[in-house]
């Protein structure tokens, strides 16, 4: 769940992506795992659903790091954060995330899909 204000607008990375609305300072708090607004899906659930919820896990969705058998679908505004190899968070400790450099208000919030997506880089290769 995300800790500050945001909004979702067209992104120069790839869609649409999740913006700061008010300035964010180094070190501030960003987000943290809240399993009321971050949802853990079962695997089974996910082979089992049809190819439309599918879809939209696929592209929203990562497994999660502590609970294997699970995907991490968040519903608020943080599922639309873009990857960068130069992100200005860390969300290298899992069940939080930090902002590593000041954030201006408008700016693009992106993070390092690789920090709690382990497969991500294969994936992200084989896909690309």
């Amino acid at each position: 769940m995300l800790l500050i204000r945001t909004y979702v607008a067209q992104s120069a990375i790839e869609g649409v992506g999740v913006f700061a609305a008010d300035p964010v300072r180094k070190g501030a708090s960003i987000w943290r795992l809240d399993p009321d607004f971050d949802r853990l899906i079962p695997m089974e659930k996910y082979e089992a659903a049809g190819p439309h919820l599918r879809e939209l896990l696929d592209r929203y969705a990562y497994p999660s790091p502590d609970k294997p058998g699970f995907m991490v679908y968040e519903v608020d505004n943080g599922r639309f954060m873009n990857h960068s190899e130069r992100p200005n968070t860390d969300f290298s400790q899992y069940g939080g995330a930090i902002a590593i450099r000041d954030i201006a208000a408008g700016e693009e919030i992106t993070c390092d899909y690789g920090e709690f997506f382990e497969d991500f880089a294969r994936l992200h290769l084989a896909t690309a």
